[in-house]
C-alpha cells in the first residue's frame, strides 16, 4: 500500500479543525501557477484513494519505504514531484501500467513527522500532464511527462460567469442543508475569485468516487468540466433536502403521537365524567363470548384472571392492546368444540376409492384406524406417515379421509421449517408475539378435531440456534402426550388428542428416529401404467377440463395417448408431471376453440408431437444390447425406481480401474470389491490371471452429471465385469440390484418394490435379486410382478449362468 490518504473534505463536509490544509488561491498564485512549466522528467507518486486537482493543497501519509524516499528526496531538492491515481484501490504495490495516464504536477509544502512514527506531506496541484514513458522503476518511479492541452478559459463569456455564479450558489446550499459544516465554510466559497479554482477545488471535495474524480482531471474543456461538477452538485443537494424532508416527517410525527395523547387523556376524563369507563365495549364483548365456551374450569380461572388484569389498564398503554389480543385468541379457540363424525365405513371406502385409484393397502389401513375410533370413540391411536415419492397421492389423501367422515381439513407444510417457535408459539411478553401454526390452524378451523396434515415432515429442518422443531414435533404426535399440547403464548395447556395428524414425507432418513417411533409409516410406491392410465382417465383429464372451462365433447383423449404421453414424456412414479403433460395439449386446444379455429377433438399421434415436441424419455425402451460389458441395473431414486446401465471398457494397460459417473464413495466400493472377486475366482470362469495385469478397466455408469451412491449396484458391476472378460454379452431384457461382499455373497438391499415397478415399465423380462429380499416380493400385488421372471440368488457367481449368454460375442477380443 502506498498511501493511507487523510481523507479531504467532502464536498457535505468541505471545512473541519485542520482549515490551514485549504488556503485559498490568490490572483498572484494564479498566475504563477500558470506561467510555471512542467518538466520533462518527473518522479512518480501514487495515489490510492485520492485525485490531486491543481491549486488544491492536501494532506498526505506516506506509507511505503519507496515513497517516503521519493518525498524526503524531492523536498530536498526542487519540491517538485508527479501525483497520478492508481486505477485499481485493491493493488498494494502498483506497477507503472497500474496508473492513469493524466496526473497532476504536485509542490511538497512541508513535511511532517507524526506522533506515531508516520510521514506526513502537504502538497498542493499546480499543473496536469500526461504520463509518456517509465524511465526508472527504483528505487521508485521516475517518467517522461508532457504538459496536458487544455481548452482556453472562457472567463469573460456571460454563460461561463452564470455556470460559475450557479457552483457557488448550490455549493453554499449545501453547507446550508448539512448541520455539520461550519458557517465559515460559506465565506470561504463566496471569497473564492478564480473560476479556475472554484471548479478544482470542489472537484477535489465532490463525494463521488476515484473514478468520477480522474475523469473530471482528463476533460481540457473548463466548461465541459463546470457542467459535470454543477450536476454532481445538483444530486447531493437533491440527497440532503430528501434527508432534511425525512426528518422532518419523523418530528412531524413524533409531535402528532404527542397530540394525540393528550386528546386521549381528555377523552378519557370525559368518558369518566359521562360514567363510561373506556375499553368497557370491548370487555363486555369478550365476557359474552367467555359464557359460551366449553372449556375446562383452570381455563376459565385464567379467562377471569386475565380479563380482570384488562380492567384494571389503562386503554392507552402500549399493554393493553398485547392483553386484549391474547384474551380474544383465548374465546376464539375451540375449546372441547367438536364436528360430529360421520363413521359409516362403506361411505369412507366409496369416498377413498373415487378420489384415489389404486393404493389399496393405504385405504384398507385408514379404514381399519376409522373402524378402531369408531369402536373405542378415542383418537388416541398411532399417527399414519404417508411415504412415498412425490406425485402419488399423500397430500391429497389426508383431504379424502377428512371428507370422507365429515371433519375439517388443515394441511400445514413443514418443508423448511427451523425454527420451534413456529410450532410452539413465542412468549407473549416479546414484542409481535404470537402462537404456534398448530394453535392458529385449530383457531382459524374452528374445530378441536380436524384431520391435520402435516406436509413433508422429513424436510424440517433438525438441531440449530432456533431450537429443534423435530423435537417439538415428537410431543405433537404422542398419542400419550398430546392431550396437553403447551404452547409458550397461551401458557395453558391445549388437547390435541381429538385431532387425526397424517404425515406425509418422501423419505425417512432425514426423519429424526424418535419421531419415526410415534408414527405408523405406510409406504405409497409409484404406479403402474395401467394405473396412471386409469388415473388419467378417471381423474386428471376431468380435472383439467373442469380448470380449463372445456366440455367433454371438445377434446377426446384415447387410452393410447395418454399411454404414449406417459411412455414417452414423463419419468416418474407419480402422476404429477402427467398431469401437467396433459394439461398443455388441453391448452393448446382451447386456444383453437376460442379462435374458432378448426382442430382435431381427437387428439393422435401427430398433435402430440407437435404439441409436446419429440419424446423425451426413450432410454428405457432401447435396452438391447450387442456388446459384452454392458448390463441393467436397477435403482431407487426420490421420484421412484429407475433402472441405469453399468458399461465395462477393456484397454490395454497395466491392470489401472477407473470409475467414473459422478460415483459416490460406497459405490466406488461396490465397484472395488466386484473386481477383486472377479480376479480371485478367474479360474472359475476360465480366466487366465494375468490379463488382470496386462488390461486396462474402465467402469461408467452413464448420466454423469447425476450424482449415484449406494451399495445396491455391487452385483451389477460384478456382472458386467465379467461380462467384459469373459465376452459373453448379457441376456436381453434383464435386470439385477444386489449388495456383494468379498466372500461372494448378495446381499438385500431396500426399495424393492419401486425397482420392480421400474423394470416392469421398462419391459424387463427377468430381474435378479437376493434370496433374501424374497419377503419383499411377498407384499407386492401379483399384478405388480406379472410377466415378470424373478430370480433369488445367494452367491455372486450364480448369477453369471442366469443373466450371461453362454457363447462368447462375434470378434472377441484376444487377451493373449
Amino acid at each position: 500500500m502506498d498511501f493511507a490518504f487523510e481523507p479531504i473534505l467532502n464536498i457535505s463536509d468541505i471545512i473541519d479543525n485542520e482549515t490551514e490544509f485549504i488556503p485559498l488561491l490568490s490572483s498572484e498564485d494564479e498566475e504563477q501557477m500558470i506561467a510555471e512549466k512542467v518538466p520533462e522528467v518527473l518522479p512518480i507518486l501514487p495515489l490510492r484513494n485520492t485525485v490531486l486537482f491543481p491549486g488544491v493543497v492536501i494532506p498526505i501519509t506516506v506509507g511505503r519505504d519507496k515513497s517516503i524516499n521519493l518525498i524526503k528526496e524531492s523536498y530536498r531538492g526542487d519540491k517538485k514531484i508527479g501525483v497520478v491515481a492508481q486505477k485499481d484501490l485493491e493493488i498494494e504495490d502498483p506497477k507503472f501500467n497500474d496508473l492513469y495516464k493524466v496526473g497532476t504536477l504536485a509542490h511538497i509544502i512541508k513535511i511532517l513527522q507524526m506522533p506515531d512514527g508516520s510521514t506526513t506531506a502537504i502538497i498542493q496541484g499546480k499543473k496536469r500532464f500526461y504520463l509518456q514513458e517509465l524511465i526508472q522503476e527504483e528505487p521508485f518511479f521516475i517518467a517522461r511527462v508532457t504538459q496536458f492541452k487544455s481548452i482556453d478559459n472562457p472567463t469573460k463569456n456571460n454563460k461561463f460567469k452564470a455556470l460559475i455564479s450557479s457552483l457557488k450558489d448550490i455549493s453554499i446550499q449545501i453547507i446550508e442543508y448539512s448541520p455539520n459544516i461550519p458557517s465559515d465554510a460559506a465565506f470561504a466559497i463566496k471569497n473564492i475569485e478564480s473560476p479556475v479554482f472554484l471548479i478544482n477545488f470542489v472537484s477535489a471535495n465532490l463525494n463521488i468516487n476515484i473514478i468520477e474524480k480522474q475523469k473530471l482531471l482528463e476533460i481540457p474543456d473548463l466548461v465541459e468540466r463546470a457542467n459535470m461538477v454543477l450536476v454532481s452538485l445538483t444530486k447531493e443537494l437533491q440527497m440532503l433536502k430528501l434527508k432534511n424532508q425525512i426528518q422532518n416527517k419523523v418530528k412531524t410525527d413524533l409531535d402528532k403521537q404527542q397530540k394525540d395523547y393528550l386528546l386521549h387523556q381528555q377523552l378519557k376524563t370525559i368518558q369518566e365524567e359521562l360514567g363510561d369507563k373506556p375499553g368497557e365495549q370491548e370487555i363486555g364483548y369478550l365476557r359474552k363470548r367467555s359464557k359460551k365456551k366449553k372449556w375446562a374450569k383452570n381455563v376459565a380461572e385464567i379467562f377471569e384472571k386475565e380479563l380482570n388484569k384488562l380492567q384494571r389498564m389503562n386503554p392507552a398503554a402500549a399493554e393493553y392492546s398485547l392483553q386484549l389480543n391474547y384474551l380474544e385468541i383465548l374465546v376464539e379457540l375451540p375449546w372441547n368444540e367438536y364436528t360430529k363424525d360421520n363413521f359409516d365405513l362403506k361411505r369412507a371406502q366409496r369416498i377413498l376409492d373415487r378420489d384415489h385409484y389404486g393404493l389399496d393397502k393405504v385405504k384398507e389401513r385408514i379404514i381399519e384406524h376409522l373402524a378402531v375410533v369408531k369402536l373405542k370413540n378415542d383418537m388416541k391411536s398411532p399417527i399414519i406417515c404417508l411415504v412415498g415419492p412425490p406425485g402419488v397421492g399423500k397430500t391429497s389423501l389426508g383431504r379424502s379421509i377428512a371428507h370422507a367422515i365429515g371433519r375439517k381439513y388443515i394441511r400445514m407444510s413443514l418443508g423448511g421449517l427451523r425454527d420451534e417457535a413456529e410450532l410452539r408459539g413465542h412468549r407473549k411478553t416479546y414484542i409481535g408475539a404470537m402462537p404456534g401454526r398448530i394453535i392458529q390452524n385449530i383457531r382459524k378451523i374452528k374445530t378441536s378435531n380436524p384431520v391435520f396434515v402435516l406436509d413433508e415432515i422429513d424436510k424440517v429442518s433438525g438441531n440449530n440456534i432456533s431450537g429443534d422443531p423435530q423435537a417439538a414435533l415428537l410431543e405433537i404426535l404422542d398419542p400419550e402426550q398430546n392431550f396437553g399440547f403447551y404452547d409458550n403464548y397461551l401458557e395453558i395447556e391445549y388437547d390435541l388428542s381429538k385431532v387425526m395428524f397424517i404425515a406425509t414425507a418422501n423419505i425417512l432418513s432425514t426423519v429424526h428416529p424418535a419421531l419415526q417411533d410415534r408414527m405408523e409409516i405406510i409406504d405409497l410406491s409409484g404406479y403402474l401404467i395401467e394405473e396412471k392410465i386409469e388415473i388419467a382417465r378417471k381423474h386428471l383429464v376431468p380435472k383439467q377440463f373442469k380448470e380449463h372451462g372445456i366440455k367433454k365433447a371438445q377434446i377426446s383423449f384415447s387410452k393410447n395417448n395418454i399411454e404414449k404421453i406417459i411412455e414417452d414424456y414423463t419419468r416418474e412414479a407419480g402422476v404429477r408431471k402427467l398431469e401437467k403433460n396433459i394439461a398443455k395439449i388441453i391448452r393448446n386446444k382451447a386456444k383453437f376453440i376460442v379462435m374458432e379455429e378448426e382442430y382435431n377433438k381427437r387428439i393422435n399421434d401427430e398433435d402430440l408431437l407437435k404439441i409436446m415436441g419429440p419424446p423425451q424419455f426413450q432410454r428405457d425402451k432401447n435396452i438391447l444390447n450387442n456388446i459384452p460389458g454392458v448390463v441393467i441395473g436397477l435403482a431407487w431414486t426420490f421420484v421412484g425406481g429407475e433402472i441405469i446401465f453399468i458399461e465395462v471398457s477393456l484397454s490395454k494397460g497395466k491392470g489401472n480401474l477407473t470409475l467414473t459417473g459422478n460415483l459416490g464413495d460406497v459405490m466406488k466400493e461396490s465397484a472395488t470389491i466386484a473386481y477383486e472377486y472377479l480376479k480371485s475366482h478367474a479360474s472359475i470362469l476360465d480366466l487366465n490371471p494375468d490379463i488382470f495385469q496386462k488390461w486396462n478397466v474402465h467402469i461408467h455408469v452413464p448420466e454423469g452429471a447425476t450424482p449415484k451412491d449406494g451399495p445396491s449396484a455391487g452385483i451389477t458391476m460384478f456382472t458386467a465385469l465379467t461380462s467384459a472378460f469373459t465376452q459373453r454379452k448379457a441376456k436381453s431384457k434383464i435386470a439385477m440390484t444386489g449388495e456383494i461382499t468379498l466372500r461372494g455373497k448378495v446381499l438385500p438391499v431396500g426399495g424393492i418394490k419401486e425397482k420392480i415397478l421400474a423394470a416392469k415399465r421398462a419391459k424387463i423380462k427377468d430381474v435378479i435379486i437376493s434370496i433374501e429380499n424374497k419377503k419383499d416380493i411377498n407384499d407386492i400385488r401379483p399384478d405388480y410382478i406379472s410377466g415378470l421372471n424373478l430370480h433369488y440368488i445367494d452367491e455372486m457367481i450364480d448369477i453369471v449362468d442366469i443373466a450371461l449368454h453362454k457363447e462368447k460375442v462375434k470378434n472377441p477380443i484376444k487377451f493373449n
